[in-house]
């Protein structure tokens, strides 16, 4: 990828320009929506919403193990606000990653709650999921800038300017 214009380098044969960025499980379907686009986002969306399912069954065999050990109804109280709470958190921090860029630094800070709150991440990628693939207009958006920066870039123009007729 060129640094300064934001295109790469392209094979022999293929247009010049700007190419899509390819989107976890979704390639660069999600620019034309073809090549099977439709079936990866129910894909997309079942196997997210398993793995929250399954996730919430393992979260419950590690509460009964607290029940089972006796610690006490307040530490199960605390675990499920803080799992509850880290979710949530979770959950919005992912769903916003879908429209904006995250800041590295924060993602690197909230990597343990993002870790504790993955039921609310996986929560977010299926709803995604259910309107387009998740991150789909975020990167359209870059794209359709970036395919508009290059139209203008290469536009040329015609005639010589010198000779072009002055309105009055």
């Amino acid at each position: 990828m060129s640094e300064d214009n934001g295109t790469q380098e392209t094979p022999a044969g293929s247009a010049p320009g700007p190419r899509p960025e390819p989107i976890r499980f979704f390639g660069t379907t999600w620019v034309d929506h073809g090549n099977g686009y439709p079936v990866r986002r129910i894909g997309a969306a079942v196997g997210s919403l398993a793995a929250a399912v399954a996730s919430c069954l393992i979260l419950r065999f590690a509460f009964q193990g607290l029940q089972i050990a006796d610690i006490g109804g307040f530490v199960t109280l605390l675990m499920v606000v803080m799992f509850a709470i880290c979710s949530a958190l979770a959950f919005r921090h992912t769903w916003n990653g879908f429209t904006r860029r995250p800041d590295p630094d924060r993602q690197a800070s909230l990597r343990g709650l993002l870790g504790i709150g993955f039921v609310g991440s996986l929560l977010a990628y299926f709803f995604r999921s259910l309107t387009e693939a998740p991150g789909e207009k975020l990167h359209r958006e870059e794209y359709e800038t970036a395919v508009k920066q290059y139209e203008k870039r290469t536009s040329r123009r015609t005639g010589n300017p010198s000779k072009k007729r002055r309105r009055s």
